[in-house]
């Protein structure tokens, strides 16, 4: 059988995991869930076959509840870590109300070259 990476390689199997290896191995299942979903719906889309489209989109959809269960466990985990993620999506939100003022600037200006025509 295959061997798949795995957040336990090298890890004795006589003790339990520190909290900062267990972090890491939940922030290896987001990364794995999220894996599982590309593949899941690449194969969706490969394919012409309703019934693997939708059972596919469904085990999809699942993982996507599993990554938001696992990053609701990292965040009771690594609480320190939701500020960084906080100054990241703010960060994104100051691009999006830029790029949402130049958009309305520039339809402001093509409606006024429509009007002056």
């Amino acid at each position: 059988m295959p061997e798949f990476g795995s957040p336990f390689s090298g890890l004795a199997n006589d003790r339990k995991l520190t909290a900062e290896e267990l972090i890491r191995a939940i922030r290896f299942t987001v990364a794995s869930e999220l894996e599982a979903i590309q593949l899941y719906m690449q194969l969706a889309e490969s394919t012409d076959n309703q019934l693997a489209v939708e059972v596919l989109k469904d085990i999809a959809d699942e993982e996507r509840v599993h990554v938001g269960e696992f990053l609701r466990l990292l965040r009771e985990l690594a609480p320190d870590e939701e500020k960084l993620y906080a100054e990241g999506a703010k960060e994104v939100e100051e691009k999006i109300e830029g790029m949402s003022r130049s958009t309305r600037a520039r339809q402001s200006l093509s409606l006024a070259k429509t009007y002056k025509s």
